[in-house]
């Protein structure tokens, strides 16, 4: 049984693309890969960026031994200007099989115009349904209202499943346009909602990032994305706290858990929010300097990890937002000193409280061996 993470980076020198993917899973096991697809500014234009990097997709596919039979379940665009090239792209996906689809604004720092997360796996166990959701917006209230409403249109949804946002949502993903004046209503409407539903801080939240991030459209404020797995048992899915380094996030005023593991017999996931450079107290470490900002948040990402039985290791994908572009050589370097191997996207995106220069969020698959749960 394979019990550790795969590496692999290749260009695909024709295409101007690069490739970093992680693979978790052997023969006879369920295997998950993430990719991470950049392809070089020289490239062209947009269309010709994007066209360059469809194509490296499927010959990764189709040349990788290792990820042939494999399935995408999830991706995300990350794109420079949404309001100019959402069209092209939605023409493009047209013709893919259907899938979750998330496109968010929030431009490649390496200088490109679109950059692409893809997340695959092949056949997995019937026991548990797998549900991803990816760009939910609403056009028309302010971000409060947009938030109350994708709640809970995202909780009828997962009714029709039969499924509950408190007991079967893991993770999600809130983009919010301008978020240093729209990020308090979706503050106050999450809670709002989860008192609700019976999330308080003595029962639990969902790991959750909620950074800067637009839709093409101008008047939807607020994007959702989010998983969730149907037919886990009492007992599989964890919270992780590291309460010597991180404060509860209620004792500022949110409501999202700093990450969650959810354990199957063969492996575990663990499902990282987005972190930041912040102490037990919920205070700011570090306020101006970058370098210091990106070492606390490892340091508390790591504390996270090693909760969950986990460690760097066993990361799969790693996303980096930073609020200033200007500082994005600086932490490129200091991640491709510690984490050379590990596929990473980097993207403009400010973080909830303007003093957080960095914010970052990673998925992690460690092996687990506990005849208790089925395999994934």
């Amino acid at each position: 049984m394979s019990k550790s993470m795969e590496y692999r980076k290749h260009r695909i020198e024709y295409l101007k693309t690069t490739v970093e993917y992680s693979l978790f899973g052997g023969e006879g096991e369920t295997k998950e890969a993430h990719l991470m697809f950049h392809v070089d500014p020289e490239a062209g234009s947009y269309e010709e960026q994007l066209t360059a990097i469809c194509k490296a997709y499927h010959k990764t596919l189709g040349r990788k031994i290792k990820l042939r039979g494999m399935v995408p379940a999830f991706c995300r665009y990350f794109l420079s200007d949404a309001a100019n090239q959402w069209e092209v792209l939605q023409a493009v996906l047209q013709e893919e099989p259907s899938y979750a689809v998330s496109v968010v604004q929030q431009p490649p720092l390496d200088g490109s115009k679109i950059a692409l997360w893809v997340y695959l796996t092949s056949e997995r166990n019937a026991a548990y349904k797998h549900y991803w959701t990816a760009g939910a917006g609403v056009p028309c209230g302010n971000s409060e209202q947009q938030m109350k409403t994708l709640l809970k249109s995202y909780e009828a949804d997962l009714t029709g499943k039969g499924c509950t946002l408190a007991s079967d949502c893991i993770r999600t993903w809130i983009f919010v346009q301008n978020v240093d004046v729209n990020y308090a209503g979706i503050v106050k409407a999450r809670r709002e909602n989860f008192v609700g539903q019976g999330l308080t801080e003595s029962t639990h939240y969902i790991a959750s990032t909620g950074i800067e991030g637009r839709h093409a459209d101008p008047k939807v404020h607020v994007l959702l994305d989010a998983y969730a797995v149907k037919g886990l048992q009492p007992g599989q899915v964890t919270y992780l706290y590291a309460l010597s380094h991180l404060s509860p996030t209620a004792l500022y005023g949110v409501t999202f858990e700093r990450g969650t593991s959810v354990e199957y017999g063969d492996r575990r996931h663990l499902f990282i929010s987005g972190t930041a450079s912040i102490d037990h107290r919920g205070e700011v470490v570090h306020v101006g300097d970058v370098r210091e900002q990106t070492r606390r948040m490892w340091e508390n990402v790591e504390k996270l990890l090693e909760e969950g039985k986990a460690g760097f290791a066993d990361v799969a994908q790693i996303i980096v937002y930073l609020r200033d572009a200007s500082d994005y050589p600086v932490v490129r370097a200091m991640f491709a000193e510690r984490f050379p191997q590990i596929p990473i996207q980097f993207v403009a995106a400010a973080v909830c409280r303007p003093t957080w220069l960095i914010e970052m969020e990673c998925m992690a698959v460690a092996g687990n061996d506990n005849s208790s749960y089925q395999s994934f």
